[in-house]
């Protein structure tokens, strides 16, 4: 099992990510499963709850707040228990770092009702929970897994997590066998869900059970109604009526809040209606409100930062990003909601062969962005150190390119391998406000001699 890997000078090389096929290791006898002993709860977007004989396991819980600074909001309203049953939980899987698995506003709750639960992340090479010192949420109980080995909870439950292919750095998938239930060969193929539409893989894996997770967000502010009636989606629906006519003895779920499958009766019987069962008609399915002011009051707090009053944070900042002999020249704007350029907004150039902050773009041929980022984003992403995700999975800028290339290494790092320490900003205004005391000196001494 092999995968691309860029390297820093544009080459390319394989990399093996994994012993082959390790889930093959130390292999269990099958039992059968009785009625109700496994059920698959869905939540919301990628969260979900398993209940594994008499273990309940919750996987990526996102139930409150946006993800990507203010991007997306949650499609689905979450069952009314869906924070107790997070709390209740015996184990709680992260798949990786993105904030719509990774929901510091969410395990805020968790962190406040049940500090110790036990949370299980891979041994990826940027830490799941780099940011968390600086979220100031606290969680005693995190651990982190090596890819590709049995973790054994008790006679019939054990898992694994395995590195993914097509984000080896940061994203991860897992397999949980609860009496030999779950087929290995779904995560085989998993592992290559990107390079393959998803009705192909159906057709390849030939499941007895399909149900698609995640996706169910919504751009739900209204200033992000372009992006909502732009950002055209593959509904769930569509995708499982495909499987049927491809497919017609898998069975599909399209997955509502609080709708529970129970595995032991859809395995001996797709057929039997009670295999799966829907909330009642009426629960509240979609969200009608989120609670904007709430999170977008903490990134406007960044706007007023005493740092970015001094133009050198342009510069101390890039530095600590750390990104440079790559011939490309961005330029930064910082944008009201709408996108237009604010009176009192920086406007700067990065030239980034070099690291140097041009006054206009340099002569020679060079790569070239045009980066307008929404004024309170920005200055908290800089501010915090946090990854440029929230700006470019949130749909928080607008980008221009000349000429229309994607640069991977650029937003790879600004995405996955910025330092997981925070600027020092502490130090950055130190600074400052020394040069500052020498130029008022040297400044009063040109006036005492103006005046002698």
């Amino acid at each position: 099992n092999t995968e691309v890997e860029y390297l820093g000078d544009g080459g390319l090389q394989l990399v093996e990510l994994n012993p082959p096929d390790p889930w093959l290791a130390n292999p269990r006898e099958r039992l059968v499963l009785k009625e109700g002993e496994v059920k698959v709860t869905y939540l919301t977007h990628a969260c979900m709850e398993l209940q594994l004989g008499e273990r309940r396991f919750m996987f990526d819980p996102w139930l409150k707040g946006p993800a990507f600074a203010r991007g997306w909001w949650l499609l689905h309203e979450p069952p009314a228990d869906a924070l107790d049953r997070l709390c209740a939980a015996d184990l709680i899987y992260i798949s990786h770092i993105h904030s719509d698995h990774l929901s510091y506003p969410t395990l805020k709750v968790l962190s406040e009702r049940r500090p110790d639960a036990p949370i299980y992340v891979g041994d990826t090479s940027r830490p799941v929970f780099w940011y968390l010192e600086q979220s100031q949420v606290k969680l005693t109980n995190i651990n982190v897994v090596p890819f590709g080995v049995w973790q054994n909870v008790d006679e019939h439950l054990r898992f694994m997590i395995l590195m993914d292919g097509i984000h080896p750095e940061m994203d991860t998938c897992i397999i949980v066998e609860y009496k030999d239930s779950w087929k290995a060969d779904f995560i085989k193929t998993e592992r290559k869900k990107l390079l393959n539409y998803k009705a192909e893989l159906v057709k390849t894996l030939e499941p007895r059970i399909f149900c698609p997770f995640a996706g169910y967000f919504v751009e739900a502010h209204p200033s992000d109604r372009y992006i909502k009636d732009t950002n055209v989606k593959n509904s769930a629906e569509a995708l499982n009526a495909l499987i049927n006519k491809i497919r017609p003895d898998t069975l599909t779920w399209t997955p509502k809040p609080g709708s529970v499958l129970d595995l032991g009766l859809a395995l001996s019987d797709p057929t039997n209606s009670g295999a799966i069962t829907f909330p009642p008609a009426s629960t509240q399915i979609y969200k009608v409100s989120w609670e904007f002011d709430l999170y977008l009051d903490e990134l406007r707090s960044a706007i007023s930062s005493e740092i970015f009053k001094h133009q050198n944070w342009i510069q101390f900042y890039y530095t600590w990003a750390g990104f440079q002999n790559y011939n490309l020249v961005i330029r930064v704007i910082e944008t009201d909601d709408k996108f237009v350029h604010v009176t009192d907004g920086w406007d700067y150039l990065v030239d980034f062969l070099d690291l140097s902050f041009p006054k206009k773009r340099p002569e020679r041929e060079h790569f070239y962005l045009e980066l307008k980022n929404r004024l309170s984003v920005m200055r908290y992403v800089v501010l915090h150190g946090r990854l440029w995700d929230d700006l470019y999975i949130g749909f928080q800028n607008r980008i221009s390119r000349d000429p229309d290339i994607y640069h991977h290494r650029f937003w790879n790092h600004f995405q996955t391998e910025l330092p997981v320490t925070r600027p020092d900003w502490d130090q950055f205004l130190q600074l400052q406000a020394s040069t500052n005391g020498v130029k008022t000196r040297v400044e009063e001494r040109r006036s005492l001699c103006v005046v002698s």
